[in-house]
This record gives C-alpha cells, structure tokens and sequence, in this order.
C-alpha cells in the first residue's frame, strides 16, 4: 500500500509539470500564502483540497479540535513565522460539525492524555451551554462546535503575538469558519477579527446554516 502512495505522487508530479512547467521552480524559490489556516487533525478536513487552494497558497496547522492553547509552543510558533516572516493577511480558525475531538470532551469514560488538551471544550460547554443530560444531542455538539471556533478566534486574538503585530498596524484578519462533512460546505461564522479592540460579530448560525 505505501508503494501506491509513490505512485499517486508521480502521477500527480507528471500532471502538475504538464498543466503549468514552472510550477515547481516557483514553488520551491519561494513562499507567499496569504492564509494561515488552523484546523482540526481530521482527516477528511484538508484545507488544500476544501478550499481550492494549490502547494503554497496557504499555511497550515492543525490539531485535535482545532484547539487555540496560549501555552502551546506548536502554535504559537506556526503564528509568529506566519504573521512575521510569511506576512499572511487572513488566520482562518476552521473548526467542523461532527468533531471527534468535541464529542470525545463531552463523554463520561477517560481517553487518556487527550482529555487535558480537550479541557477547554468542556469548561465552554459548561459556562455556555448547560450540558447536563444532553452530551449525546448531535445538535448540542454542532452548537458546542460553532462555540468552540469563536472561543479560539478570541483566544488567539489575545496572543501577545497578533496584538503587537495590529499595534504596527500589520493588516492581518481573523476568522471564524466551520465546515460540513455532510455537504463538504464551509461556513462563515461572522466572528471576524481585523483589530485587538474588535468585538464579535453576528452571533454564529446554527448548525447548516450560514
């Protein structure tokens, strides 16, 4: 099975060569993505692919639940490098209905390690939703998914790095955006981010809705 994986790559080489010959002279002398896109590990959430986007159009990180810790060095780094030296103009948070990561942080049993990363998704059900008899509502998890996207947008618009980098008036965005597994459809949020001193936009649309 991995050699397929070799065979996949030269094909897709072969096309890429034969639609635009320069594409990997270019791609390889330099790096400009507008986007940062942070997004859940889930397979079946590529940003490249759901997007439209090509190799080098934007800059990716990705996690369980697609989590904005302030102490995780992971992130942090992909942000400084992405607003500092790639000069990104929009941080798109991209969350998803149907999260394992969420609906693992509102079961009872233990998961091991992953329960502390999953600690703020419980804390924000708790103080926004009022959980109690309803952990395995499929409506109630989509809600906690849209709630989760705008409580990382706002944590990460907090970071000492995006609030020094709008006091030098750098034009860089934030955004809330969730997206459907079901309809392979993206969702704006409207929790849009342009300033440390923003507030929230709209409150979020409802699950398929936006």
């Amino acid at each position: 099975m991995l050699s397929d994986l070799f065979d996949h790559n030269a094909r897709w080489a072969a096309a890429m060569r034969s639609s635009d010959p320069d594409f990997f002279e270019r791609l390889a002398t330099l790096q400009r993505p507008e986007y940062l896109w942070i997004g859940c590990s889930d397979s079946r959430v590529p940003a490249n692919v759901i997007t439209g986007l090509q190799p080098g159009e934007v800059f990716v990180h990705r996690n369980i639940a697609n989590l904005v810790h302030r102490s995780d060095l992971n992130l942090l780094s992909v942000l400084e490098f992405a607003v500092e030296t790639l000069g990104v103009r929009h941080i798109i948070v991209c969350g998803h209905y149907g999260c394992g990561g969420v609906r693992a942080a509102m079961e009872e049993q233990r998961h091991g390690v992953v329960d502390h990363w999953l600690q703020p998704i419980r804390d924000l059900a708790e103080t926004s939703l009022g959980t109690a008899g309803r952990r395995d509502d499929p409506d109630m998890l989509d809600r906690l998914c849209e709630l989760s996207v705008r409580a990382q947008v706002d944590n990460l618009c907090r970071t000492p790095i995006l609030r020094a980098a709008w006091a030098r008036g750098h034009d860089v965005a934030v955004h809330g955006w969730i997206y459907g597994l079901a309809d392979g459809l993206l969702r704006d949020l409207h929790c849009d981010r342009r300033q440390a001193s923003d507030s929230e936009g709209h409150p979020a649309a409802g699950p398929g809705h936006g």
